[in-house]
């Protein structure tokens, strides 16, 4: 909304495998860090699979894909 683009404005799809790697080797000592000082709580990926939020009726319970609606379009994961 109005910011500049990031440096790197490249979808990960059309990452090469080295940048990946490189990404990933980041994270992974950015997390060793985290927990090492007692800061890390918890990182997840999240899976392509979901579940169709729907209303069957009074009374029954509705089925969800996780605790907010549409996240999983918005975000790659949490950590």
């Amino acid at each position: 909304r109005g910011a500049p683009d990031p440096v790197n404005n490249v979808p990960m799809d059309r990452w090469t495998p080295e940048e990946i790697s490189a990404h990933m080797g980041y994270m992974n000592d950015f997390a060793a860090r985290l927990e090492k000082t007692g800061e890390f709580v918890d990182g997840q990926a999240l899976a392509p699979e979901g579940s169709w939020v729907r209303y069957d009726g009074e009374g029954r319970p509705p089925v969800t894909d996780g605790p907010f609606a549409e996240t999983k379009d918005l975000i790659a994961g949490w950590m």
